[in-house]
């Protein structure tokens, strides 16, 4: 096991191509990680998985929606199932909601334009296991994606927010929302990442992966991979 004793399966799918930054973002901390090929279907050697961004299978159809049919899924749902955690990026964010591991869809940016750029978030109060920073919290992110505009029915919200499954919400630079809502991708309530009732799947639209080394300029992504590591050790009895 790694550092902290939390090792890291990186899940790649057929046009995948996020999975080597998380590598070495997991590895920067300290944290063992290696690749699971899309057709495993033994994931019995890791207490923790990540589903990267890219565009798995060409985004056909939708985008999650071939990947969602992969070998491994049906063991990535096994093991959220138990409680171990799983967290999806961007594309991984999209195949979760195409498992049903998550509620919601995530459709064409509003404008219908791709946005590559950093976005203020706001962590809110929440279940999520993933992440432990107080609410109001605000990061930079870097926001990479065409579909990135989550949308649900408004039972679902209403579940969403009663529930604390609101991990993060897309905001200003001091933190507020104004009424009309600032997401740069339209997505309802402001909602950039999501969690499931229990806390231990977690699906989120920036690439925290990309802001832990400071290369970017910015740290503010380690804390996503470093506090969900004594969580994993718990469901694991370790």
């Amino acid at each position: 096991m790694g550092t902290q004793g939390c090792r890291f399966g990186v899940v790649v799918f057929p046009g995948s191509n996020c999975e080597q930054d998380v590598i070495s973002a997991l590895r920067h901390l300290g944290l063992e990680a290696s690749y699971v090929w899309h057709q495993d279907t033994d994931l019995s050697g890791y207490d923790a998985l990540v589903l990267p961004g890219g565009f798995s299978y060409g985004d056909y159809l939708r985008c999650g929606a071939v990947a969602r049919f992969s070998p491994v899924m049906e063991e990535v749902v096994r093991f959220a199932g138990a409680g171990r955690p799983v967290i999806g990026i961007c594309n991984g964010f999209q195949v979760l909601t195409e498992a049903r591991l998550l509620p919601g869809a995530l459709i064409r940016n509003r404008r219908l334009k791709f946005i590559c750029a950093p976005v203020p978030l706001r962590v809110e109060k929440s279940v999520c296991t993933w992440l432990d920073l107080p609410e109001g919290t605000v990061l930079t992110l870097p926001i990479n994606h065409n579909e990135g505009n989550y949308t649900c029915d408004d039972h679902t919200l209403a579940e969403l927010v009663e529930g604390g499954q609101v991990v993060l919400r897309y905001c200003l630079p001091d933190g507020t929302r104004p009424p009309g809502g600032c997401a740069p991708n339209g997505s309802l309530d402001d909602i950039a990442g999501i969690c499931n009732a229990a806390g231990n799947v977690f699906g989120l639209m920036p690439h925290p992966e990309r802001a832990v080394d400071g290369i970017s300029g910015c740290t503010d992504g380690a804390g996503f991979f470093s506090a969900v590591v004594a969580s994993a050790r718990e469901v694991v009895g370790r």
